[in-house]
This record gives C-alpha cells, structure tokens and sequence, in this order.
C-alpha cells in the first residue's frame, strides 16, 4: 500500500471494534472484546478484550491529508478500505461524528468498488450505526440495518453482526422492540453461549415489561459467564421494572 502512516500503527494496537465500539464508551462501564468491530451510562455492550491503555492522537492536519490520499486514488480499493477502516476505528476511540461522516464517505466508496467484502460492509454498517447512536438518528439506524443485512447474506449467522441488527431496532426512535427481540433471541436460539446478545436481549425484555422472561434469560447469562460486566446493572433493572421504578 502507498505511504504507511500513523493511522495504521494506531489500529495495529488496537484489538478489533464491534459495532458499536462508540456504544461501549457511551452505554457500558467497562470494555472487552468480541471480533471484527463492538460497543456506558446504564447499558453495556463490548469493546476491547486486550485494555487499550493509550490513545493516540492525530493531528486535523494528518486526518485531512489522509483522507485527500484516499480522494486521489478513488480506483484504488486496498486503500479505501484499510484507510476507512482505520478512520473507524479512531473515530470510535475519540467519539468524533464528525469524522465518521468521512468514514463513510471512503468506505462507501471502497463499497462501490468491491460490494461483497465483508469487512468493509460490517465497518460501514458500525459507522452509520454510531452516527445513529451520536445525533439520535434513526435513518441512520435503517442504513446500518440494510448494511449490515447485506454483509450476512455473505456471512448468514454472523453472531456480532446479527446483535448489532437487533440493536438497531432496539436504540432507534421510537424502538421496535418486538423486531430487536425477535433478532437478538434468534442469535442466542443460534449461540446459546454469546453472552453480548443474550445480555441485550435481558434489556429488551425489560424494556417490554416481560420480566419473567427477563429473569430467565438472566439467569442463563449468569451460567454462562458469573463475572459478565453487565450482570449487576441488569440485575438492578430487573428489581426496579419489578418495584416500579421504571
């Protein structure tokens, strides 16, 4: 590829990002990872299995220039990738929405020139999924669901990525929550050990009132993983939907 830059050494350090990595800085208390790309005030998601003790900073400057390279070698798929990629996963890092306009700028481009790659389908859908999350946007939302249903016709039962379907339906506004439950329990139904669906699924659950239910599929949480992160939050939840608090 043309001129290694910092970009890549920042990713290098970096341990994959699920959809949503931006959810886990803003909806989860603490980070751990699951793939390709993921997601505090009350909710949790997942970020980083390895901590990323450092952030590294870029310069506007740096950012920009690296982005007009990508605007001169528009053909050039390699690059539009790796560098929308990259922006992504910095952009996430440091909460930056205006950024991620850029992201999917290039990677829609890198989309253009090669529509069944997976990685870029998954990291464009992430994009327009943290821009839903950033401006409380739902028809970003509906692009990331279209997006991210494209990338599972390439990879059908894709865990992490049929979560973040689910959740696009889930953080929308308003919420179809039916839809979000109805993705989420397909997932766990698939992957009965996948702790980040089965602990979403507990919150829409609550969320529908379903507390029982709810309780159940905490439960199994709580035998799958007795330390998941999410487990007290979600426990409190349950207690306050039951007492009427929320």
């Amino acid at each position: 590829m043309e001129k290694n830059t910092v970009l890549y050494i920042i990713v290098a350090s970096l341990v994959g990002f699920i959809a949503g990595f931006w959810l886990a800085n803003s909806i989860n208390r603490s980070a751990q990872n699951t793939s390709v790309a993921q997601k505090t005030t009350t909710n949790t998601a997942t970020s980083s299995t390895a901590p990323v003790t450092a952030e590294p900073d870029l310069t506007e400057d740096e950012i920009k220039a690296k982005i007009a390279d990508a605007d001169r070698n528009a053909g050039n798929f390699a690059f539009q990738k790796s560098l929308g990629t990259a922006l992504y996963r910095y952009a996430s890092m440091k909460q930056n929405p205006d950024l991620l306009k850029d992201v999917v700028r290039i990677l829609d481009r890198a989309k253009s020139l090669n529509a069944t790659d997976f990685d870029v389908l998954v990291a464009l859908g992430n994009a327009h999924f943290d821009l839903g999350f950033a401006e409380k946007e739902t028809a970003e939302y509906q692009k990331a669901r279209e997006i991210y249903t494209s990338a599972l016709q390439l990879k059908p039962g894709d865990a992490d990525v049929s979560t973040d379907l689910g959740l696009t339906y889930f953080l929308q506004e308003p919420p179809a929550l039916e839809k979000a439950a109805a993705e989420l329990q397909k997932v766990v139904d698939a992957n009965p050990k996948h702790t980040r669906s089965m602990q979403f699924l507990v919150r829409v659950l609550i969320k529908q009132n379903k507390l029982p239910e709810a309780e159940k599929a905490l439960a199994k949480l709580k035998g799958i993983d007795p330390n998941y992160d999410a487990i007290p939050d979600l426990t409190s939840e349950i207690s306050d939907a039951q007492n009427g608090l929320k």
